[in-house]
């Protein structure tokens, strides 16, 4: 049986997944992964972590595999910056939920700068993206920025951290997706910007090639006992737009892991966001960039494990459905607000702080935990708005997956909420899956596209219940807005 191993970095575990090549798991393993938190606003994790926990997984699954090839998705924007010589990285991976930047973003806005930014890139100026926290390290390391220029130092994102361990240093490239969200790449050249490298003084000597996510990536020999070839790589959320096979203009899905990132298939040709969202190659296969729409949420199923280990309110984040479930009245008047690390689209504000309204003497766990998923849901309807108003298009279905997408609950309210069908496959791993699926065409395990969609299967679909009505729908997301509003001013009072 010919098998296709992912490896899924993300923020919260490492992963190694056994596919078949029907999609089905054979194997998986999984390692937790320790956040840093060392100043407020600041998130690292430990590099060496990230890699020998990614080879301990792989190894693991592995082991007696009839292995065709390797695909690797990660967690996008976290930075990593290691000696050309010995690979050791000169300080933490600096995560995407790093807000340290803030004032840095503050200031090159101030300037003017963020529509060049914008038009060259898709992004917006915020810390969520690579570019300052590459200056960061280059002006906060010592000797870092002098190293840099010398060219004895080279940056990544995960994946490209990843290559070099796994090539043993022979190879430094990254895939044009996770370039896209560097704030350094120019998606319309598809190059490194002199620009932007120049806005912030950023070395090319550091910067990996970009290459499309079917590609020879290299060969390693450091998980199983033959030599395995790397043949796809994207970042987490463009890898599990391809799991869940929305190659047609129009289709979207919203991936429910840590954080929530909502991408919609938008063509071959790129159009600049009106409303905040963010513009980003969403796969390239090597017949040319398809472009998408993205919402970008900082906190989705992290609100639940703050309910978990932060409060105290169940042992095991499956076990918050049922507490949820207990609540007569739902949420009964509650709104929770998750901006722990800031608001992400379509608001973008860094410096804004997580928030519980609404709160009685009545109040108790379950209708907490009930407005945490609802928090999805109304997140989730911002994104969905600024969306339909950026195409034009009505969106009438949305594909989820991510641990989060396994509640049956939070898929209920986000159905009830968005007014919209939300349809579940049968293997919600679609990040790794999409990886798995990049590194089968690379190989040549899967033809063509309609081969991945023969792979994709529908498990369930939730559809709006019966007995809603649209004012009670429209009251709720009026209390979400003024909820927003009030984290903002509170942001602003206090910055």
């Amino acid at each position: 049986m010919t098998h296709l191993l992912a490896l899924d970095q993300g923020t919260t575990s490492s992963r190694a997944i056994l596919f078949d090549k029907a999609g089905k798991i054979i194997e998986i393993a999984q390692k937790e992964l320790k956040l840093h938190t060392p100043e407020n606003g600041w998130v690292e994790q430990d590099a060496e972590d990230i890699w020998g926990d990614t080879l301990t997984t792989a190894k693991i699954v592995s082991k007696g595999a009839n292995i065709t090839a390797i695909g690797i998705t990660n967690q996008r924007e976290t930075t990593i910056v290691w000696d050309r010589e010995t690979g050791k990285p000169l300080y933490n991976a600096i995560v995407w939920q790093d807000r340290r930047t803030s004032e840095t973003c503050r200031a090159l806005k101030s300037a003017g700068h963020e529509d060049m930014v914008t038009e060259k890139t898709g992004l917006l100026l915020d810390p969520y993206f690579s570019a300052t926290k590459i200056a960061w390290i280059l002006e906060n390391v010592d000797g870092a920025r002098k190293r840099a220029e010398a060219g004895e130092l080279a940056f990544g994102t995960v994946e490209s951290f990843l290559l070099w361990r796994l090539t043993e240093g022979r190879v430094h490239k990254t895939d044009i997706t996770n370039a896209s969200r560097t704030m350094l790449f120019n998606i319309h050249d598809f190059a490194w910007d002199a620009d932007l490298l120049d806005l912030f003084n950023i070395p090319r000597s550091l910067l990996p090639e970009v290459v499309p996510n079917v590609h020879d990536f290299g060969e390693t020999s450091l998980i199983h006992d033959k030599g395995l070839p790397i043949t796809g790589i994207a970042g987490d959320q463009h890898a599990a737009m391809v799991g869940q096979t929305c190659f047609e203009t129009g289709m979207m899905k919203s991936t429910y892991g840590t954080g929530c990132f909502a991408l919609m298939n938008i063509g071959n040709k790129p159009k600049v966001s009106k409303n905040r969202l963010l513009t980003t190659i969403a796969y390239d296969i090597g017949e040319g960039p398809v472009y998408a729409i993205e919402g970008s949420i900082f906190v989705a199923g992290a609100a639940i494990q703050w309910l978990r280990d932060n409060m105290g309110f169940f042992k095991e984040s499956t076990e918050s459905e049922a507490l949820a479930r207990q609540a007569e009245q739902g949420s009964n008047g509650v709104v929770f607000v998750p901006a722990f690390t800031g608001l992400g689209a379509p608001y973008w504000n860094p410096d804004a702080r997580g928030a519980l309204l609404g709160l009685t003497r009545q109040t108790n766990m379950s209708n907490i935990t009930y407005a945490c998923f609802e928090a999805q849901a109304f997140q989730t309807h911002d994104l969905i708005s600024a969306m339909e108003k950026d195409t034009g298009v009505t969106i009438e279905t949305i594909r989820v997956d991510g641990g989060l997408a396994n509640n049956n609950l939070m898929c209920q309210i986000l159905s009830n909420t968005l007014s919209v069908s939300v349809e579940r496959p049968k293997n919600t791993e679609c990040t790794a899956l999409g990886a798995a699926m990049l590194a089968g065409l690379g190989a040549g395990i899967y033809k063509d596209m309609d081969d991945l969609k023969a792979v994709w299967q529908s498990e369930r679909v939730f559809e709006v219940e019966s007995g809603l009505d649209d004012i009670n729908r429209a009251k709720q997301i009026k209390a979400w807005t003024a909820a927003v509003s009030s984290v903002q001013n509170f942001a602003d009072e206090n910055n």
